[in-house]
């Protein structure tokens, strides 16, 4: 294992790409998973992605390889089936690099389908249904220096080794409980690229408390809250280095109204006025206009009589999961449920599969 070398980094790597993109395009099922840093970048920047097919395992080195595009057919086609765990962050990793990925399937969303932890690890997994324990011990190596170790390479490489093999396990679970309806349709879902990346105008959601705010204060906040996010994502840096919470708090408690109140503020960087205090004050001045943008709902105080069915509608939860032996928050979390209370139709147990296995019972309730 230690003699594993990454494509990656030389002269003859095109014929290597060659020979891999063809082999993907033709096997049944790939393993994916990739390793990556997002610490001074706003897109995680993919440092390796390991690939295991029928006949081999494979890791590619990205930072110095120029053909990562022979890779995406395979990958954007609905076939092959591309088997990852947890497969969101590695999708937002991949995207950016080489395009969407088609055909998912996720061993963490089916493991909740059969009844594990919907947050199961992979090396968890990989111990409770192949009784295999994997070290872990390179979860927060940095993948960006080279040469990597021998150990990681072999560390990469577990990250695909058990994906086929877990598929397996976990196709005929699903199909012993008669849940493949399910399975499909989750891992449609997973198609969607658009579910992947966070709108500007909607970077607000994120803030914690902004619906206690006034409502010129709330503006202010989904103003400063989308500023940040298309700054950072045009100049590909992470959100607190334009502009950390605690500086966008402080600009939104205060409000100032020139850039020489904003210089008042000890949370903001002497750069950050001398650079943006201008356009931030343009946004505080439009924060003040209630056109601005529609007011976002009120909190209200905690009703009695919508507590109690809350509480009612999370024990049908509680009753089908238990019956079902699945874990409460496959079927809907409180947030699902507060969507149901409200009479959102769209709401997710409301929706899909889940409509027939907990919707109806959740609508009697109401």
């Amino acid at each position: 294992m230690s003699a594993i070398k990454p494509i990656g980094g030389s002269g003859d790597d095109l014929p290597l790409m060659q020979e891999l993109a063809a082999e993907l395009a033709a096997a049944p099922v790939i393993g994916l998973d990739t390793e990556f840093l997002r610490e001074r970048t706003y897109r995680a920047q993919l440092c390796l992605l390991q690939v295991a097919t029928p006949a081999r395992y494979v890791l590619v080195d990205p930072l110095d390889n120029r053909h990562l595009a022979l890779l995406s057919p395979a990958l954007a086609a609905r076939q092959p089936v591309k088997i990852l765990h947890a497969a969101r962050q590695d999708l937002e990793v991949l995207y950016p690099a080489m395009g969407p990925v088609a055909g998912l399937f996720d061993t963490q969303v089916a493991a909740g389908l059969v009844g594990m932890a919907a947050q199961i690890g992979y090396a968890d997994l990989v111990r409770r249904l192949l009784g295999v324990e994997l070290d872990k011990s390179h979860t927060r190596t940095d993948w960006s220096q080279r040469p990597l170790s021998a150990a990681q390479l072999v560390y990469a490489v577990d990250d695909v080794r058990y994906l086929a093999p877990l598929r397996e396990l976990l196709l005929e679970q699903t199909d012993k409980l008669g849940r493949m309806a399910w399975l499909d349709e989750e891992m449609r879902a997973l198609d969607n690229a658009d579910n992947l990346f966070v709108a500007p105008e909607r970077a607000w959601e994120r803030l914690k408390g902004i619906t206690d705010l006034d409502a010129d204060r709330q503006r202010l906040a989904r103003l400063l809250a989308a500023w940040r996010e298309q700054r950072a994502s045009d100049r590909d840096r992470p959100r607190s280095w334009i502009l950390d919470d605690a500086g966008l708090r402080a600009i939104v408690q205060r409000a100032p109204r020139t850039v020489a109140q904003l210089a008042e503020l000890t949370e903001l960087a002497p750069g950050f006025i001398e650079h943006s205090g201008p356009h931030i004050i343009g946004l505080v001045q439009q924060a003040a206009l209630p056109a601005a943008l529609p007011p976002l709902p009120g909190r209200s105080r905690p009703d009695p009589e919508a507590t109690a069915r809350l509480k009612q509608l999370a024990n049908v939860v509680t009753g089908v999961a238990n019956s079902l032996q699945i874990n409460t928050e496959i079927l809907a979390t409180r947030r699902d449920l507060e969507q149901v209370a409200s009479g959102n139709p769209q709401a997710p147990p409301l929706c899909g599969w889940r409509r027939e296995v907990i919707g109806a019972a959740l609508l009697a309730a109401l």
